[in-house]
């Protein structure tokens, strides 16, 4: 389009990298509603990482309105954050976030996880419901529990 329109100079030459990608399709897997790696290992070391120590790795997981995505942060950040999973469907809820830390493989390599608070309400069960502000020492603020904070004479 740019050579179309003349804007380069003759001589510029153009390359598509369109298929960089196909060499880490066996280190991901597609399974319903979500995309994740399936060796962590593997795909470190594709990147560079020969000396995988999951103590020197964290993840984070976050979710918006469109997407819930999780990712591997390397203490020191000597390299870049690397993608574990993603889904467009998957919520932020206990049973969803289960799952995808099942898929993760998390519980054979136990990163420190790194998350806002809503997130921490959701990996430790706590409660859920009309709470504004989920907090684990109180129940304040919670209109689920309002009336028991309400002395009756």
């Amino acid at each position: 389009m740019l050579k179309e329109k003349n804007i380069l100079k003759p001589g510029t030459l153009i390359t598509f990298y369109q298929k960089r990608y196909e060499e880490y399709l066996p280190y991901f897997t597609q399974e319903n509603e979500i995309v994740y790696c399936n060796k962590v290992e593997g795909v470190l070391k594709k990147l560079g990482v020969f000396e995988y120590k999951p103590n020197d790795w964290r993840l984070f997981i976050d979710s918006c309105k469109r997407s819930l995505k999780c990712v591997t942060l390397q203490n020191g950040n000597t390299f870049g954050s690397i993608p574990l999973g993603h889904s467009i469907t998957l919520k932020e809820n206990y049973s969803e976030i289960k799952f995808v830390l099942e898929k993760i493989s998390y519980y054979e390599h136990i990163w420190i996880i790194c998350v806002d608070l809503k997130m921490v309400g959701f990996l430790l069960s706590l409660q859920c419901g009309f709470t504004k502000f989920p907090c684990f020492l109180c129940l304040w603020d919670s209109r689920a529990t309002a009336k028991h904070w309400i002395k009756q004479d």
